[in-house]
């Protein structure tokens, strides 16, 4: 059986990706998680003895080692079915998405990082390249959504373009970002999948707490609840 293993479910936004995909699609899988340290790069060593680049998350089938999120999903689509969209032009657009995904929206990572469990007020005007992400994602949600009639963005069937979306739905929840009305059906689609509701659950049951990570959520704006189970 596959083992995946994560870090905290609060604030492991890459780690979620992979796990959604697994869970949705009904692939038996063994969780590990193991805690990020407190501090930037301090996760390195611990994380080396299962993973080669010392991050999460990483996929481990017998003696493979497979780590990368978007490796993770290709070597899944490569043994199960409906990790892509069957038609080549839809597969070639959930691509893309994806690809997208994995190596853009620099300004929503920064200054939207991802922790389930709070609600985070920000400034009305927000910073250019952040309102150009969002618009971005609000833009791309929307064209997957009408080209290929939904409710995924692919189609019918949730897939992999849908788990990398994943945690910016949770991002969305946290400090309200502004989306228009199908993106936002389509962020609250999402939340509410077993799988999410799953993850979203044990997230706040996490009394782990990362101070660098604590300080990074709520310098871009003002903290309006914490829903966490008490730090430990």
């Amino acid at each position: 059986m596959y083992e995946l293993y994560i870090a905290n479910k609060n604030y492991s936004s890459w780690s979620l990706r992979p796990w959604l995909l697994l869970s949705e699609l009904g692939i038996p899988f063994d969780e590990r998680l193991v805690s990020f340290a407190p501090g930037t790069g301090s996760s390195w060593s611990a994380f080396r003895t299962f993973s080669p680049n010392g991050k999460v998350p990483c996929l481990r089938d017998g003696d493979t080692v497979v780590w990368d999120s978007l490796a993770i999903v290709e070597y899944l689509a490569e043994r199960h079915p409906g990790v892509w969209p069957a038609d080549p032009k839809t597969r070639a657009w959930a691509r893309c998405a994806v690809a997208e995904m994995h190596s853009g929206f620099a300004a929503l990572r920064s200054r939207c990082a991802l922790s389930c469990g709070l609600r985070i007020r920000l400034p009305d005007d927000l910073p250019t390249a952040l309102r150009a992400d969002i618009a971005r994602i609000d833009e791309l949600w929307s064209e997957g959504l009408a080209r290929f009639g939904g409710p995924f963005l692919a189609g019918n069937a949730f897939g992999a373009v849908d788990a990398f979306f994943a945690p910016v739905a949770f991002r969305i929840q946290t400090y309200g970002l502004p989306l228009g009305d199908i993106a936002a059906a389509y962020a609250q689609r999402l939340r509410e999948l077993p799988g999410m509701r799953r993850w979203y659950a044990d997230a706040l049951q996490e009394t782990w707490r990362d101070p660098e990570h604590e300080e990074e959520v709520q310098q871009f704006g003002t903290l309006l609840e914490d829903l966490r189970a008490s730090a430990a």
